[in-house]
């Protein structure tokens, strides 16, 4: 799980620029990964429907390793983490980078606004929640709110003073904890949320769905999967000359593993090669936890897309 904890008055932002994008103010410590090989195997028994012993007896392999790998003791040969992946159909090649703790995550390319990524505690790992807006402006547009409004105004960038509105990929607490206080606080105009989910504060949007905020084109799409209501938003600037997409997946989509199907673990694996494949591969993905990677860095290497 993702460590770490506030970043407190450190403004952490990816802006746009002639070369490759960067991270402004000081951040002191890397971004780990949400999941390490354990969890990443868990997901996958779960989406299988298949027990250890099965699993253990398909891959010729004695079930207690794989008990210990979800209790992250890892002792695999490369040759059985490929048995693993064939049994469990994962992507042997990122399953086995993280089993080394070598997961490739790609150079993040240069983007047509700025981004502030607002990582706030919750129980023992971290929520990411994201503001887009223009270089060197004031207003921003937020996509998710966080745990609570007292966690979000502690990672609050100083430059932002408006929010024009508020897009939500699901309403799990850590992140839409916050949301009427956020509306409140902000004076939004307009908080979006996937069809069905239900919210006192928000306004439903479906697939296909787009929106434009200031600077932000937002389209939707919607990946049930994690959730029964869940949406991811592709953010772009129709208007810039240059610069990548931005894709909020939520927790559909992780830098190297994806979020849990409670709802429906085959609607999960679906959506998410589906939304990898229909963005442009330099699309820049902000995942709800964990650090940011690109839609072609995890259609190669994240272990659910084989």
């Amino acid at each position: 799980m993702e460590g770490g904890g506030s970043t407190g008055a450190r403004e952490a932002r990816y802006c746009a620029r002639s070369g490759p994008a960067y991270l402004g103010g000081v951040l002191t410590t890397p971004i780990a990964l949400e999941d390490e090989l354990g969890d990443v195997l868990d997901k996958a028994l779960r989406h299988s429907g298949l027990t250890v012993d099965a699993v253990a007896s398909q891959a010729g392999l004695d079930a207690v390793k794989i008990h210990d790998a979800i209790d992250y003791r890892y002792d695999f040969a490369d040759a059985e983490l490929r048995r693993l992946a064939l049994v469990l159909g994962l992507n042997e090649i990122g399953l086995c980078a993280l089993a080394h703790g070598r997961y490739p995550l790609p150079e993040i390319g240069a983007l047509p606004f700025c981004v502030w990524p607002l990582r706030m505690p919750h129980g023992i790992g971290v929520a990411n929640a994201y503001l887009v807006g223009e270089c060197g402006g004031s207003r921003g547009v937020l996509f998710d709110v966080g745990p609570s409004l007292a966690a979000l105004t502690e990672v609050w960038p100083r430059a932002i003073r408006a929010v024009d509105a508020v897009f939500l990929t699901h309403v799990e607490g850590e992140h839409a904890g916050g949301l009427c206080e956020a509306v409140d606080r902000f004076e939004v105009s307009a908080a979006y949320l996937p069809t069905a989910a239900k919210a006192p504060c928000g306004q439903s949007l479906g697939e296909g769905a787009t929106e434009t905020v200031g600077p932000c084109h937002v389209t939707v799409f919607s990946t049930p999967g994690h959730a029964a209501a869940h949406n991811c938003y592709l953010v772009s600037a129709p208007g810039a000359r240059s610069g990548n997409s931005l894709l909020i997946s939520g927790d559909l989509i992780f830098a190297g593993s994806a979020g849990g199907g409670y709802f429906c673990h085959r609607q999960l694996r679906t959506h998410l090669r589906r939304v990898l494949e229909a963005v442009p591969p330099g699309t820049i993905v902000a995942p709800g936890h964990g650090p940011m990677t690109t839609a072609e860095n995890e259609l190669r290497f994240n272990p659910f897309v084989a």
